[in-house]
């Protein structure tokens, strides 16, 4: 996280995106102090800021976002025509200048677009790549479970697939993305990287965090290389994961499924009860090693 990604948590602090533990917690880490991430926080304004992140119409240089300065990381929302007639958007992140680079899909789980997804999406534009990050509800963000579950049920596989592959597209026609694609998602968004990865020929590495896996006749059309990510205390089957993967095995597809002895579901979200660190911070340099071998 740089200057410019600080500046946005506190911006998200403002307007309630974040907690109050949440900011603390990563401007510590930014900082290297709990004293200086607390006399940042003190110096927070809590009056609400009417501004929201920038829209970019697909028509538009992708340079109105952010900084124009070369180097200096670019975040906001984007727009981008959708399967149909709909416009979509997405929050996407990267850094300026340089050589084009591959692209990460990051999807996300089945609370919607949040924070959460919105930070993993910076991390990966931090690492070099450019990361956008489709929003599949449209606008919907919930905590609630019962929301959350009627948001997931409404939305197909087919659809969202579609949508996953609109992003995609879109980035196919920026001058800095090299033409190399990952996808990566959790939770609900683990099983849609899976899903995309049986149909859009443009994966080139896939990386599903306990989602649900492919049948094996699902698997066998699958060609990018798979990394999978599960806990031993998920609900998920890990043997449905390890069949899966024998699939990929026997068709030649590069793959590794790595189960975290007592992570739960959900352990490498770090807002949520069920983080697990040492096994976050595992699945996290284990995944940036994947992209850079395949993409």
């Amino acid at each position: 996280m740089n200057r410019v990604e600080l500046m946005e948590l506190v911006r998200n602090y403002q307007v309630g995106g974040v907690t109050r533990r949440q900011f603390l917690l990563r401007a510590t880490a930014v900082l290297g102090s709990a004293i200086a991430a607390n006399t940042l926080l003190a110096a927070c304004t809590t009056a609400p800021n009417d501004n929201p992140p920038p829209v970019v119409d697909a028509t538009q240089p992708p340079a109105e976002v952010g900084s124009s300065s070369d180097g200096e990381m670019v975040t906001g929302v984007v727009s981008y025509p959708g399967p149909g007639s709909e416009a979509l958007m997405g929050y996407w992140a990267y850094q300026e200048g340089g050589q084009p680079r591959p692209a990460i899909i990051v999807i996300q789980e089945w609370w919607g677009l949040n924070e959460h997804i919105k930070d993993v999406a910076r991390r990966f534009a931090a690492e070099g790549y450019v990361a956008l990050a489709p929003d599949l509800y449209h606008g919907v963000v919930t905590t609630e479970p019962d929301e959350a579950r009627k948001q997931a049920m409404a939305l197909s596989s087919s659809e969202a697939v579609a949508e996953i592959q609109a992003a995609i597209d879109y980035l196919k026609g920026q001058d800095f993305v090299n033409g190399r694609f990952g996808v990566v998602g959790f939770c609900m968004g683990g099983g849609l990287v899976l899903q995309t990865a049986a149909n859009s020929p443009d994966i080139q590495a896939a990386v599903p965090f306990y989602g649900s896996p492919l049948s094996t006749s699902e698997a066998a059309n699958v060609t990018a290389p798979v990394l999978s990510f599960l806990g031993t205390r998920d609900g998920i089957s890990a043997s449905d994961y390890e069949a899966m993967h024998a699939t990929l095995s026997e068709a030649g597809v590069p793959n590794k499924f790595q189960l975290y002895d007592g992570a739960q579901h959900a352990f490498f979200n770090d807002t949520r009860a069920s983080y697990d660190e040492a096994a976050a911070l595992d699945a996290w340099q284990q995944t940036l090693d994947w992209f850079e071998t395949y993409l």
